[in-house]
């Protein structure tokens, strides 16, 4: 079964994300030349005074036409080779900071100051690319975090087949008995920690009402085990999902980015992380996967929640009152 970074740099990238790349090629070794053979013009076209060294605006064209020719390697498989990408993006995020920083902390005259007109080359540079480049990195970390590809599986098969810790099924868990199957993001998601913060706090609720919690997560079960640990819940029921085939089978798929990085979404993670102290980590599965819960009895969903993005924040309880009714 290929890795999961083998299949982020055999799956081929749409055909724009490599016509996009090769035009930053051809554009940064053009503009690149230009400053190289021609030092000069930019100052003369924009009105700025000419550099006392011009070798050194000859080196800035030296650097920006070799990016051009790790534009073009890159252009060749953009999920492989998406660090060049990043580099490039940080590059045209941090040229516009600078000339603003110029702008904020230099007067009119100043020798250093370089003239408004000057903001021109930004756009062609920098802010042209912002868009293409930023898709090209969400679409490549989507693909590399990916699960490995694995067989779907019914509902049915899917019970039958996960065991908790202790060995025991779903179909077996829910037998006679109400579960609430908690599926969970990557354990570094501050809306992960924030579910099994929840869970603590109306666990003794749920077990009051004859409902049994189960957690499915996407990391190592025996080093998750501190982790559910710190949040009093290591004893509880947990499946290990690495390959989703569980979250698969109850129809959880991978979010869109208005689902993972909605503004709504942004917001409630500065509450949970910040406010409410939950924190982040680093991502312990797929971080493109989304949540749900599940009540379950002898195999069969009684009731359930589907986040409409990672955000939300379902009660378990009112999800388990179809048990205490």
């Amino acid at each position: 079964m290929p890795t999961v970074d083998q299949a982020s740099s055999s799956q081929p990238a749409p055909l724009w994300m490599s016509r996009v790349l090769y035009w930053a090629a051809v554009y940064n070794i053009a503009w690149g030349t230009w400053v190289i053979l021609r030092p000069l013009d930019l100052f003369v076209l924009t009105g700025a005074q000419t550099p006392i060294y011009p070798s050194i605006w000859q080196c800035v064209g030296m650097i920006v036409g070799v990016y051009g020719v790790g534009y073009a390697i890159a252009a060749s498989n953009p999920f492989r080779h998406w660090p060049i990408v990043m580099v490039g993006l940080l590059g045209k995020l941090f040229g516009p900071i600078g000339f603003a920083w110029m702008l904020a902390t230099t007067a009119d005259g100043d020798p250093g100051r370089l003239p408004l007109s000057w903001g021109w080359t930004l756009v062609t540079n920098d802010f042209i690319w912002w868009i293409p480049f930023t898709a090209i990195l969400y679409q490549a970390a989507r693909c590399h975090l990916a699960p490995p590809a694995t067989d779907d599986l019914t509902l049915v098969e899917a019970n039958q087949r996960f065991v908790d810790q202790h060995g025991k099924s779903i179909h077996e868990l829910s037998q006679g008995r109400t579960v609430l199957i908690v599926f969970l993001r990557h354990s570094g998601c501050t809306f992960c920690r924030e579910a099994l913060a929840d869970l603590r706090k109306e666990r003794e609720k749920l077990a009051a009402d004859g409902v049994t919690p189960l957690l499915v997560h996407m990391g190592d079960d025996a080093a998750g085990q501190a982790f559910f640990d710190a949040y009093s819940l290591g004893d509880v029921s947990r499946i290990s999902d690495p390959a989703c085939q569980l979250y698969r089978a109850y129809g959880l798929g991978r979010g869109r980015i208005a689902q993972l990085l909605g503004p709504a979404v942004w917001w409630r993670g500065f509450k949970a992380a910040i406010l409410a102290g939950h924190a982040v980590g680093s991502a312990g599965g797929d971080g493109f996967q989304m949540p749900g819960a599940f009540l379950v009895r002898d195999g069969v969903i009684v009731r359930e929640y589907r986040h409409k993005t990672a955000a939300d924040r379902p009660d378990y309880c009112e999800l388990a009152r179809p048990a205490r009714a």
